[in-house]
């Protein structure tokens, strides 16, 4: 079996692996399409510490293949796209309705996968870089035949995540205004979501002048190119007082503060890009007196089954882009071209085949 393995120094695609049985309550995926996320980078460069050798990947959706004893929400032929939760559904937090807040597998370092009799480490409980993966079956979501798996590949991280962070977490409504800090997977995901909520206006903020007709695309309605203008100043020429909801999807603690301003009284900041681990934020006490929230958000806040199910009903009805997102779909020995692509700003998202359909 083939993947992509980082063993700590180097990202190489290899043959050989081979991957364990299903358990009880377990499902093998042949992968068909992976998304590249930045997380996945961020296992590279070292912002998310993460032991090795690892097969990495996330993002992905493809075709059951086998099922382990009392599976009976998939079944082999299956369509699914994957989530990284995995929740038990049986804590507080999942009866809540609340599934990632459940610890059961947050955290978790299985190992899956051996390469030549050593044991290989699964990324976010999935590892889709992989041709075959074996996951919880609650992680199998089963999509429609009308939805590409290019497009599907993206749904389990960048597209919940984004959209999650709008219609779950800081349940934005119709007429607040939004600034989107990184036109990337997450950041546009979010515009939409914010658009499909009646958001308005809408500000995409990036340094990439390139990213503006893909952020209009997907519904924002002010693009501020920040390494030309004053970020805070251009918003504050349309919103006098600043705006609703600052949601910041790079992971820069500069920008996290710097987004933080961006808010009226009562404003929210909610955080999805990872800063490096240990980073700290500051900012005035003041802002805490004028009602301003800082909201974190895990996965968008998702309920996955609920939330897959949605989006590709949007999409049916042509009202969530998935297509527009995918840039490019690779070859899987084309992953270090992909990471290039990324670095230099690129692509909506980049898509790996792993294996045919």
């Amino acid at each position: 079996m083939k993947g992509i393995v980082f063993d700590g120094e180097e990202l190489r695609v290899v043959e050989g692996l081979e991957l364990r049985d299903p358990g009880p309550g377990e499902v093998i995926v042949r992968i068909v399409n992976s998304g590249v996320c930045h997380s996945d980078v961020s296992v590279i460069d070292g912002t998310i510490p993460f032991p090795t050798p690892v097969v990495l990947g996330h993002e992905g959706a493809g075709i059951v293949e086998e099922v382990g004893s009392a599976v009976t929400n998939v079944q082999p032929g299956d369509r699914v796209v994957l989530s990284t939760l995995g929740q038990c559904g049986a804590c507080p937090a999942c009866d809540g309705g609340r599934p990632t807040m459940c610890r059961s597998t947050f955290g978790a370092r299985g190992t899956p996968f051996t390469l030549d009799g050593e044991p290989h480490y699964n990324f976010a409980n999935i590892s889709s870089f992989s041709e075959r993966v074996v996951v919880k079956a609650n992680q199998a979501i089963t999509i429609p035949e009308e939805v590409p798996m290019p497009a599907a590949s993206l749904i389990g991280c960048g597209v919940l995540t984004g959209s999650g962070a709008v219609f779950n977490r800081a349940e934005v409504a119709p007429g607040e205004s939004v600034a989107v800090v990184g036109v990337g997977g997450i950041g546009l995901n979010v515009i939409q979501a914010a658009a499909i909520s009646g958001a308005n206006p809408i500000f995409a903020v990036d340094t990439n002048p390139d990213k503006e007709e893909l952020a209009h695309t997907f519904g924002a309605t002010h693009f501020v190119n920040a390494a030309e203008v004053d970020t805070n100043a251009a918003i504050r020429e349309v919103r006098p007082f600043g705006v609703d909801y600052a949601f910041e999807c790079v992971g820069s603690k500069a920008l996290i503060e710097a987004a933080l301003g961006f808010l009226d009284w009562g404003g929210t900041l909610v955080v999805l890009g990872v800063p490096p681990l240990g980073s700290t934020m500051e900012f005035m006490t003041l802002a805490t007196y004028l009602d301003v929230s800082i909201m974190g958000c895990r996965y968008g806040s998702s309920r996955p089954q609920t939330d897959v199910a949605r989006i590709c009903d949007l999409y049916l009805a042509g009202r969530f882009k998935l297509d527009e997102l995918v840039s490019q779909v690779y070859p899987m020995d084309e992953i270090h071209t992909v990471l290039d692509d990324m670095h230099h700003g690129r692509l909506a998202r980049g898509v790996l085949e792993i294996c045919p359909a």
